[in-house]
This record gives structure tokens, C-alpha cells and sequence, in this order.
């Protein structure tokens, strides 16, 4: 989305500010003090997708959200950069630059893989959060259709411009987030129709999927020492809860929260249940 003309009602913006670090050019937003925790959020999202958890957590800690490259209002710069290594060496820079020292690592879906490979990337490491955590490769069919779908679509001329054009209507939109088993307010499928009518936005989720490869992640998994929290929602359709309880088993140091009546997008439905699990697993104490 083009900066500033389409951030009219975007969530936070009194918070938000753009950095130069290359090879991309970061919207961030920024709030709080104590403790530094970084957002990270899931393909297709972008810094609305914390909305609601934002400002809860910035009561207690100093929050920072980021658009992944290419989503929202990060301006992309390198295109061949948008897999989970290149994504993750990319938000190391930028938090060494802007002196972000992080206490927790949190992501929502993707974004909760991207966590823990910043987790081995960053001397500590510090603790992870992860929401839905999408940690497991497509299985059967899927697995081999999907990731040639999105590289086929990644490198076809207008393809973003074309799913712009034929799939990024508000009833498209509401009928992608239901199938996730999550049920947003208007308010929030609006800014998901936002992003979807964006050109670059899906341009920039395209090349996400198209690199998207986490193998490597997944075997070095019992070497990563991050205390993790995995938080499952029962209803979630897209990465259900066995994923994060198979995680949990192969990770040295995790635990899993699993919560009833929530789909996919669970930190949107309900960020009052998820804030307090955060700062439960911040502060050692249960997270039940």
C-alpha cells in the first residue's frame, strides 16, 4: 500500500514510522516501555492483524510491529528476499540498527516460524511466542500443488493485478478469513479487503509463498533452546492444533496452551485471552 495516501483509518498509525534499512523500507509501529516484544504477523497480514493486542501489551512492554517485506506498507527491495532465512537475516538488521533488543519473539502463523528461526539467529535466545503456529510442511496433494501454484503465480506478469482484479471482492475476502475458522467484526474484514484490493500487498504475500521452504527449520528443531509457547485454538482450520502440539514435541523447551471457541485469527477475536497468556509465559508462571 503507498505511504501515506493509504494509511486513512489504518489501525495505530499514530504509532507507525517508516525505516530506511536495507534492502527494504520497513513500516514499523511502535509503542510502550519495559520489556521489547516484536510482532511478526502471517502471510497476507500486516500490523492491523495486532490491533487489538497492541495496545494491551504496550500497558506493560515496549511493542513493535512489523510489516514483513512486501505487505502492508514495507516497501519491498528485494524480491528474491522474501523466503524464511533471507526474512529473518532482514528483521536481525533492522532490530541491530534501530538498537531493538527483543525480550520475546512473537508471531502469528508464519510469523511464528520466522520467530523461531530469529531465535537461532539471536544470542540469548530470547523466548517465543507463537499463535497458530504454521509448522509443518503441506502434506499429500497439497503439498505439491500449493508451492508450485504460488511460484507459478510469483513469476507470471500481472498475476497480482489479476487476483486483485477477480478474487479480492469483500464477500472472497470474508469467505477466505470463515474458512480459517475464525469469525473477524466488519472492522477487520474491512482492512482484510483493504489488503487484498492492494497490488503489492499480493505481489508481496506471492513471493513469500513462492520461497517459503521450512525444512531446515523444522529438523533443527531439537537444537532450538527459545523458551516457546505454542498457542493452539481449537477451531483453527488452517494450522490445527496438532501441528503446535507436534512442534512442542520436537522443540527442547516448549509448552502448548490450547483455547476453545477461537479459529485461526485467534489474537484478533479475542486478544484479552491472549495478552495475559503472554505475560504469564514472560513472567515463568502457568500459562493454562
Amino acid at each position: 500500500m503507498r505511504w501515506p495516501e493509504d494509511t486513512d483509518g489504518w489501525p495505530h498509525m499514530e504509532h507507525s514510522r517508516r525505516v530506511l534499512c536495507r534492502p527494504h523500507r520497513w513500516h514499523v509501529q511502535e509503542a510502550g516501555s519495559g520489556p521489547t516484544l516484536i510482532l511478526l504477523h502471517g502471510a497476507g497480514g500486516a500490523t492491523q492483524s495486532w490491533r487489538g493486542l497492541f495496545p494491551i501489551l504496550a500497558k506493560d512492554f515496549h511493542v513493535v510491529a512489523i510489516d514483513l517485506p512486501g505487505q502492508g506498507f514495507t516497501q519491498m527491495g528485494g524480491r528474491a528476499r522474501c523466503g524464511i532465512d533471507h526474512m529473518s537475516a532482514d528483521i536481525t538488521t533492522l532490530m541491530h540498527q534501530e538498537g531493538w533488543h527483543p525480550d520475546a519473539l512473537i508471531g502469528h502463523s508464519a510469523g511464528a516460524a520466522l520467530a523461531l528461526r530469529l531465535a537461532e539467529i539471536w544470542s540469548g535466545p530470547p523466548p517465543v511466542i507463537g499463535i497458530n503456529a504454521a509448522l509443518a510442511p503441506f502434506k499429500g496433494v497439497a503439498g505439491w500443488l500449493f508451492p508450485k501454484l504460488a511460484k507459478a503465480l510469483a513469476i507470471a506478469p500481472f498475476s497480482a493485478e489479476l487476483f486483485v482484479r477477480t478474487s479480492a471482492s469483500p464477500t472472497h475476502v470474508a469467505r477466505l478469513i470463515e474458512g480459517t475458522g475464525s469469525t473477524l467484526t466488519p472492522e477487520g474484514l474491512a482492512l482484510y479487503h483493504r489488503l487484498a484490493r492492494d497490488r503489492p500487498h499480493v505481489d508481496g504475500v506471492l513471493a513469500m509463498m513462492a520461497q517459503w521452504d521450512l525444512d531446515a527449520l523444522l529438523k533443527r528443531m531439537p537444537r532450538n533452546m527459545a523458551h516457546t509457547l505454542l498457542i493452539a485454538a481449537e477451531g483453527d482450520i488452517a494450522v490445527p492444533p496438532g501441528v503446535s502440539e507436534r512442534a512442542a514435541a520436537a522443540l527442547p523447551n516448549a509448552t502448548v496452551t490450547r483455547l476453545q471457541g477461537l479459529g485461526h485469527l485467534a489474537h484478533e477475536e479475542a486478544p484479552e485471552r491472549i495478552a495475559p497468556l503472554i505475560a504469564a509465559h514472560l513472567a515463568g508462571g502457568p500459562t493454562d
